[in-house]
């Protein structure tokens, strides 16, 4: 069972307004809500109200009820301000003051501390998020996470985090699409590990940049997409190549335009030209798999088809 509570702040009324975090907190929890099939997938309670704000005592129940047990996957994904003091990350509140701005992380770090939900996701977008974990009592540096516990934020320590011309947060639209299929393997699995990568090639030097911190045995899916290439095709990588490192000889027989024809070679193609598109096969001796069947030549697994076929000789897929 997973669920997850998703947050957009835009109404404050010490701190400057916002005009992308509801947009964005909305977008967000459509896309974890169902998987692309249209497969439910995280159970999503949306807590965005572009008039009334959220205020601290209600952001504080909602995260309580999230973790307080009953699920396997908890995700916190949070739009708004972030304020830091004395070196804690502090997600600001509609009602926020600036003696008492909002529900601080080191707050929410204990309640997740204390619960019984085996995975924890925390998504931060805002300012200064990659305070998220730390504790200032022993160095700057130092972060504690209970075992289950992730944290992806938008930024690093002592960034801001950018609101764009389309009333959305940077961060979050390349999230978005990261979640869209972007940050999606070849079986079309979007995990937290994938989603980082992705959105730390979305982001250049000058730019904010994520951060991922830690704790976990296993990586558990955020998302499903359409895989690149389907279960049942994979499986039948040993059976095209018996060995990792063995070469599959091609013929004009597996082009369907060519002469003479053989349905199940033309199968087969289909197949190896699906795994090329995903980087599984390379053709040996040419730069296209046409070529190398129109010429007689081969192809081969690369070393992440040799990860695949592996995956499929041992039952794994």
């Amino acid at each position: 069972m997973k669920r997850a509570l998703v947050v957009g702040t835009d109404v404050y009324r010490t701190f400057r307004q916002l005009r992308g975090c509801v947009n964005d907190a909305r977008a967000v929890s459509a896309l974890v809500a169902r998987h692309e099939d249209g497969t439910p997938d995280f159970d999503c309670h949306l807590l965005a109200d572009s008039i009334a704000g959220v205020d601290h005592d209600s952001l504080r129940r909602a995260i309580e009820h999230l973790l307080s047990g009953g699920a396997d996957v908890a995700l916190l994904y949070a739009a708004g301000h972030g304020l830091v003091r004395d070196g804690e990350l502090t997600l600001v509140t509609t009602d926020g003051t600036s003696q008492t701005p909002g529900v601080g992380l080191n707050d929410i770090l204990s309640i997740a501390a204390r619960s019984e939900i085996r995975e924890i996701i925390l998504i931060l977008d805002c300012c200064f998020s990659g305070h998220a974990g730390r504790v200032p009592q022993l160095t700057v540096d130092t972060a504690v996470l209970r075992p289950g516990l992730v944290i992806l934020t938008a930024t690093r320590a002592d960034e801001p985090a950018v609101e764009t011309a389309k009333r959305r947060g940077l961060f979050s639209t390349m999230l978005c699409a990261g979640l869209e299929g972007g940050a999606a393997d070849v079986l079309g699995k979007v995990t937290i590990g994938g989603l980082y990568a992705y959105l730390s090639e979305c982001f250049g030097p000058w730019d904010q940049r994520p951060m991922l911190k830690a704790n976990i045995e296993r990586e558990g899916e955020l998302r499903r997409c359409r895989p690149s290439v389907p279960v049942d095709e994979l499986r039948r990588l040993p059976e095209l190549f018996p060995t990792p490192g063995q070469e599959l000889p091609l013929d004009p027989s597996y082009e369907p335009d060519a002469e003479p024809r053989n349905p199940g070679h033309e199968r087969d193609f289909a197949l190896l030209q699906r795994a090329r598109a995903a980087k599984l096969v390379e053709p040996v001796g040419t730069e296209h798999l046409y070529f190398a069947a129109m010429n007689s030549l081969s192809c081969r697994l690369t070393p992440l088809g040799q990860h695949y076929r592996r995956m499929a000789q041992r039952g794994w897929l």
